[in-house]
């Protein structure tokens, strides 16, 4: 007998999404089935029963995973199997990992696993905004101790009417494309692009789909409370606290750290020397009996006093740890076309964050294929980003992409795509390398892309900026900060980026680390980040202020044409034949690419010249011949009666002996022989057989002798 399943549906806008527990993966100690028309997500969580020894952290790790059955498709590749993550799949579990981390208690520091697979696939219904839904509702089923449902919506602006979790189809001409998570009373993550939108407009988005959020949030505590597990939570004891040890550490190093924070020193590393200095003084203060009994204890509470003092430094007295004011950016400098050989390059600096950036251009053949269960397709818009140890002065191992670099590459990515020209012909890869890291270097990447692309003479409409966002808060008093510090970005209740143009919004995303934000707090940062964009954006047009008028000369010539569909096979030629020679002989690079009616060609090269050449041959090879028309053309053959002759490339036809002179001739080999090149005039055309009729002699003068007789 089939396991009986204990459901719970919502309804969201017109759609159903159901919540089914008990059925599948039941030894698991939460799983979750969510449905939603065709669309199924398989959500499963884990906890070890104790933490290990030395972690005083959450270990918890999040994956995403899309089965390629889910979308009754094979997956690529030589082993026709899901291999390592794709980038889309690392995105939707960061989205997922940011919202559910911030609420588990901070002394839970057992190993937790949050598998999320997608099993079945609608394809207009987008799980990345179900996944997160999906996830909490795993964990609230569970005995695992998270201090409250979160959940996780899509928010759309279509046609100027918001929308939740729209048809994915709907969402191509969206002017709003944002992932909102929250808890029944907070908002705690927001992630998304704008189509250079207001901060007022992005309010409204999220206050929308906070009310989505609340109902889903619901919807996970009365299916917990069917299966009995609301307020069910394990027991543990993951952390040793010694009140006395952190009193004693607190009088010896607060007032010190104190003094630090409020110096306004603005170097990194004075601060840490100085903050470092403290803990080596509060070390040898301590007694051999102290450090044994307490000194696992050290340094997690001299973190804590360390920032108790920085944030109550700012609260207090307004003192950041650099010395600047709450809206003060720090110094910038920027460079443009600093690398000669790269197509377009750029240095943004930005206090201690340095992003050096380039502009790749190439051609269709460049674009990235993406094949996922749910999306498939192209992209002619790329943006890597590159975290490399010693921008933080770090040695480490360098062991491939991580997940927070493609995070924010996809986030700067975000930000710009929105201002790229349409129909360009080009693919564009930007790749921003960060040379120093002190905040916001994703930030320092949109501002160094914008750059790089106006140096390469990409015409975009208008350059962007960004700026990274802080708050510091004690529940009753707050400071929003501007242009954080990593520090301030470590010790503080908010990590919020905001890019855009002078005319609005183009990218957001936003962390919260404390229980929520009040929508007060929103606008004021909101409104304080407008300011900080406008001034970044200003010192980055004095180095230059719109795109070149010109790519570089070394940079591959791309001209694109247009064919009527029924030509393409005649370019293409059998097995590919006549485009292989077109690019062989003019030496280019033709991509065709079918586009409803017509056929859309890209050609590539070096020089004009030969992209001339290749687009006439081309144009040739598709021109309707009328009669009247005259060409270049070149015999092929002489038979008795006349001489064929080629044209255009793939059309040939006859010169009869009577149409070569004038004169009577009795053989063609009098005047023609094959190879020869004349001129011809399309003269006729056999309604039968559509051969073409050609004539030399109507485009030679006649005799005089002739014209007199005449």
């Amino acid at each position: 007998m089939a396991q009986q399943a204990i459901t719970h549906s919502i309804n969201i806008e017109g759609k159903e999404i159901i919540l089914e527990t008990g059925k599948l993966a039941t030894q698991a100690d939460g799983s979750i089935v969510l449905k939603c028309g065709k669309t199924m997500l398989l959500a499963t969580v884990v906890s070890s029963p104790e933490a290990k020894d030395g972690v005083d952290f959450l270990p918890l790790t999040v994956d995403y995973r899309e089965k390629f059955s889910a979308a009754g498709r094979y997956p690529g590749g030589f082993l026709k199997r899901e291999a390592r993550p794709s980038d889309d799949e690392i995105l939707v579990s960061r989205l997922i990992d940011r919202a559910v981390r911030p609420l588990f208690p901070k002394d839970y520091h057992a190993e937790i696993q949050l598998l999320i697979s997608l099993i079945s696939v609608d394809p207009e219904i987008a799980p990345d905004a179900l996944a997160c839904f999906a996830a909490s509702a795993a964990i609230a089923v569970s005995d695992l101790p998270m201090i409250e449902p979160v959940s996780e919506v899509r928010v759309a602006k279509i046609d100027g009417k918001f929308e939740i979790n729209p048809n994915w189809s709907d969402l191509e001409g969206a002017d709003i494309d944002m992932i909102i998570a929250g808890t029944k009373e907070n908002i705690m993550m927001v992630e998304g692009e704008l189509s250079e939108q207001s901060e007022q407009d992005m309010i409204e988005a999220i206050k929308v789909a906070h009310k989505a959020i609340q109902t889903q949030c619901d919807a996970q505590v009365e299916l917990a409370k069917k299966v009995s597990m609301w307020g069910v939570k394990r027991d543990y004891s993951h952390e040793r606290d010694d009140e006395s040890f952190l009193a004693k550490i607190k009088d010896f190093a607060y007032e010190k750290c104190y003094a630090v924070a409020e110096s306004g020193n603005p170097s990194k590393d004075a601060r840490k020397e100085a903050f470092g200095a403290i803990k080596e003084e509060l070390k040898a203060s301590l007694s051999e009996e102290e450090l044994e009994e307490n000194g696992d204890l050290l340094s997690k509470y001299f973190h804590k006093v360390e920032k108790e003092a920085v944030r109550n430094a700012l609260l207090d007295k307004g003192s950041r740890l650099d010395g600047r004011k709450t809206t003060e950016i720090r110094p910038i400098w920027s460079e443009v076309n600093y690398l000669p050989v790269p197509h377009g390059s750029a240095i943004f600096t930005r206090g201690e964050t340095q992003s050096l950036s380039t502009v790749t251009l190439g051609s269709k053949l460049d674009e990235k294929y993406i094949d996922g269960a749910f999306l498939q397709g192209k992209s002619r818009f790329l943006l890597h980003y590159n975290f490399p140890p010693f921008s933080t002065g770090e040695a480490r191992p360098m062991r491939g992409t991580s997940r927070r670099e493609i995070g924010h590459g996809n986030l700067a990515l975000r930000a710009l795509k929105r201002v790229l020209p349409e129909d360009y012909p080009y693919t564009i890869r930007i790749m921003s390398d960060i040379l120093e890291s002190n905040g916001s270097s994703s930030m320092a990447t949109v501002c160094a892309g914008t750059l790089a692309m106006m140096d390469a003479g990409i015409p975009i409409s208008k350059p962007v900026s960004g700026i990274a966002m802080g708050l510091i808060t004690d529940g009753d008093r707050f400071e929003v900060l501007s242009d954080i510090l990593g520090d301030e970005d470590h010790l503080g209740d908010m990590d919020f980026k905001v890019t855009g143009t002078k005319d609005g919004i183009t990218a957001c995303q936003m962390d919260i680390k404390i229980g929520g934000l009040s929508y007060e707090i929103l606008e004021k940062a909101l409104m304080q980040a407008k300011e900080g964009r406008m001034h970044i954006l200003g010192e980055m047009l004095k180095t230059i202020d719109t795109p070149r008028a010109e790519l570089k000369p070394h940079v591959p010539q791309i001209k694109q044409i247009k064919i009527p569909k029924d030509f393409i096979g005649t370019v293409i030629g059998p097995g590919g034949k006549m485009i292989q020679e077109i690019q062989k002989v003019t030496e280019t690079v033709v991509v065709l690419e079918e586009e409803g009616d017509f056929g859309v060609i890209d050609i590539s090269g070096t020089g004009s010249e030969s992209i001339e050449k290749a687009i006439k041959w081309i144009k040739d090879l598709t021109t309707v011949p009328e009669v009247g028309d005259e060409y270049d053309a070149v015999v092929k053959s002489v038979v008795a009666f006349g001489a064929f002759v080629e044209f255009l490339p793939g059309k040939q036809g006859l010169v009869h002996i009577s149409e070569i002179e004038h004169r009577r001739l009795e053989k063609v080999e009098e005047v023609l022989k094959e190879g020869d090149a004349l001129k011809v005039k399309i003269i006729g055309k056999d309604a039968k057989s559509g051969k073409f009729k050609l004539s030399r002699k109507a485009l030679i003068p006649k005799p005089e002798a002739q014209t007199s007789e005449s």
